[in-house]
């Protein structure tokens, strides 16, 4: 069924909530695996987060994901009520919670794409059902309790009279929807810390109505703290969506759909949409907290886009041609506190665009935790530095290389149980995911104890294939590793679900190399194998050395630049077997790339002692690079190519994309990557 249009404005809302409600979900449930046991904060979190998207989803008429939550709020309250209820379906109940949870993802997932979700929960459900059952210590499925019916159910305890409570009015943050859903999560994280709680409105999860009520006169809480108010305070501060909170009088008996009378000095405050406290205000007036707001991608990338908009125009502007020659002191003084402006505002919207990583290594320990049951291994996932951020881009593009790493680790990687023991091995695999932040990239390892690549295999697997391109004797031992990166190369005897190692690893260095990463393998036999990936910070804004190749500029990213140098007499060049130029650095060659001959560019400079040569590297190859002379430094914004450009795989040519410079002139900027790959 369709979405409601009336609802169209609260999808992306929705979309985005429930999807961090559930991967919040998945941590919790892996972390109580591990342990083996709920503990009583996270059965309360289970049951606030499904009784949230049964809520939202109910609101928005997505009954089968509705009727799920429900289900396993069920469970969960039966276990609230008496955790001893637990013991007889401990493993039979994380296993179909970690299914509904993947049945939650896909729904809302199918949400996003085409708007409906259509999926029919019935059988998940009926086994919810069964092991309320069986906790419950009926001999078949009853009727599942409902939360709030058996919550009715129970002896009340008479309610304090209104002078022994407190009361705290509270407003959300303006534009944040659903607003009657998040004053039932915040009530239901705060019941733990009272004794007694009621709200105005009251129960204002089962009506949408009853957001613009909130809206205006705020959501108004009176409770009794079990220990003191600035514990419930402390809640408040603490949580999402809140904008601003006020401790009131509680007089008695409060008509329910105005806001409790305020003191005088507050009237203001008290009757705005969204009050904001004064700076000098005494105890008790309203008090503003910072929180976080989310915001929509696309317009960060065009905020992202106005910024380089802004640096390319800064550029023309200090650099215009007509100002050469003139001696104009103030406008270079206004010039450089205008880069200093545009240095921060860069600095701030990357700041915002920045993610941490943890994301992505949480998702891998759901993947571990799955493999090792169908696998019948024992593996722990660890990891470090997962507070490391780099660009929402790249966060979500390593996603998936990452979890090709894992599985490949996991299936072919890490031996059996039995295997381990044999190689006297722990019994229990790891698996070591860890990222640093080093200069101007992030180094992300991969790692596990497993039993490493074979080079034997290896190599034999490429002189089947005729991929060798050498002779045998001449590879190093990081060669070899690298042959599993090339397409279809393979050491596996078998397709499995998951593959082998090899299987796509081509697909991996592909997607890393799309946000300028680079990929290396490092390996030992029966010791194991070292994925390592360097990635840029950003994608957007890169500090780049301008050089020239007869009458065209390029720009190469300073990262990959290693030293320039002017040939002397002491570099000695050579030709290899194959013809190609090498240069002797120190004792070593490295094949020299000369730029006019890569691109077809004709130039005056051709003679080695006249040019400028640059030695570029990435995780495992290092070249140099001949061109006629440096520009200098500059930082550019990257723009990519046409999309009709594609068809000439200008990436394989050597061209990442380009940048227009200070004076208007379009400057192609250098894969250090690609060109390296190409000389050798």
């Amino acid at each position: 069924m369709a979405i409601d249009p009336s609802m169209e404005p609260m999808l992306e809302v929705f979309i985005y909530e429930t999807t961090t409600l559930l991967e919040q979900l998945d941590e919790i449930l892996l972390e109580s695996e591990k342990s083996k046991s709920f503990s009583e904060d996270s059965i309360n979190e289970i049951f606030r987060t499904m009784h949230t998207i049964k809520g939202s989803s109910a609101m928005m008429e997505f009954n089968g994901i509705s009727t799920l939550a429900h289900a396993v709020e069920d469970v969960f309250f039966i276990i609230r009520e008496d955790p001893a209820r637990l013991s007889n379906v401990n493993e039979a109940l994380f296993d179909l919670v970690f299914q509904a949870s993947d049945f939650l993802k896909t729904e809302v997932e199918s949400v996003q794409n085409n708007g409906e979700a259509t999926k029919d929960p019935g059988g998940m459900i009926a086994e919810l059902k069964r092991l309320a059952a069986i906790m419950k210590g009926e001999a078949a499925p009853a009727a599942p309790a409902q939360g709030e019916a058996a919550a009715a159910a129970a002896p009340a305890a008479p309610p304090p009279s209104s002078g022994d409570l407190s009361r705290v009015k509270i407003y959300f943050e303006d534009g944040c929807q659903m607003e009657n859903i998040r004053a039932f999560m915040l009530i239901s994280q705060l019941k733990d810390l009272c004794d007694h709680i009621e709200s105005i409105p009251a129960n204002p999860e089962g009506d949408s109505s009853l957001c613009s009520e909130i809206i205006k006169n705020g959501l108004i809480i009176d409770f009794k703290p079990t220990g003191s108010v600035d514990d419930v305070i402390h809640a408040i501060e603490n949580s999402v969506n809140i904008k601003t909170y006020e401790m009131m009088d509680n007089d008695p008996a409060p008509a329910p759909a105005e806001a409790a009378p305020a003191p005088k000095s507050e009237e203001k405050s008290a009757s705005a949409p969204a009050p904001a406290a004064p700076a000098a205000a005494n105890a008790g007036a309203g008090k503003v907290k910072q929180s976080l707001v989310s915001v929509n991608q696309s317009k960060l990338d065009q905020l992202m886009d106005l910024v380089g908009e802004i640096v390319t125009s800064e550029s023309m502007v200090v650099g215009n041609p007509e100002l050469r020659g003139l001696k104009l002191d103030n406008f270079h003084k206004s010039a450089r506190e205008l880069r200093k402006l545009t240095d921060e505002l860069q600095d701030v919207v990357m700041s915002i665009r920045m993610v941490p990583l943890s994301g992505v290594f949480q998702k891998m320990n759901r993947i571990v935790r799955d493999m090792c049951k169908k696998l019948g291994k024992d593996v722990d996932l660890v990891t470090e530095g997962g507070d490391t951020e780099v660009d929402k881009t790249i966060n979500e593009a390593i996603g998936d290389p990452f979890m090709h790493m894992i599985r490949n680790s996991m299936d072919h990687g890490i031996e059996p149980v039995e295997e381990r023991r044999a190689k006297g091995k722990p019994p229990r695999g790891r698996i070591t995911i860890a990222a640093k932040n080093v200069g101007g990239e992030i180094v992300i390892t991969i790692a596990d104890d497993g039993q490493g690549l074979d080079t034997e295999a290896l190599m034999s697997k490429a002189r089947a294939n005729g991929i060798l391109t050498k002779p045998e004797s001449e590879y190093t031992d990081k060669e070899i590793f690298g042959l599993i990166m090339l397409p279809g190369f393979s050491t596996n005897k078998e397709v499995t679900e998951f593959s082998g190692r090899g299987v796509g690893m081509d697909v991996v260095r592909q997607n890393l190399e799309k946000v300028g990463g680079t990929l290396s393998i490092d390996s030992k036999k029966d010791v194991g194998t070292t994925f390592t990936i360097k990635i840029p910070l950003t994608l957007a804004i890169v500090d780049g050395m301008e050089l020239t190749v007869g009458d065209s500029v390029f720009t190469l990213p300073i990262s990959s630049i290693k030293q320039s140098f002017k040939v002397s007499e002491d570099h000695q060049v050579i030709l290899d077997t194959d013809g190609t130029e090498m240069i002797m650095l120190r004792g070593q060659c490295f094949p020299l790339i000369r730029l006019h001959q890569v691109f077809g560019i004709p130039t005056q400079v051709t003679d080695l002692h006249e040019g400028i040569i640059m030695q570029i590297e990435n995780s495992d190859k290092v070249a140099c690079i001949f061109a006629d002379e440096l520009l200098g430094e500059q930082q550019v914004v990257v723009k990519p190519f046409p999309k009709f450009l594609t068809k000439y795989e200008l990436k394989q040519l050597g061209l990442s994309g380009c940048t227009i410079l200070g004076d208007g002139s379009i400057s192609l900027i250098l894969d250090a990557n690609n060109l390296l790959n190409s000389s050798h």
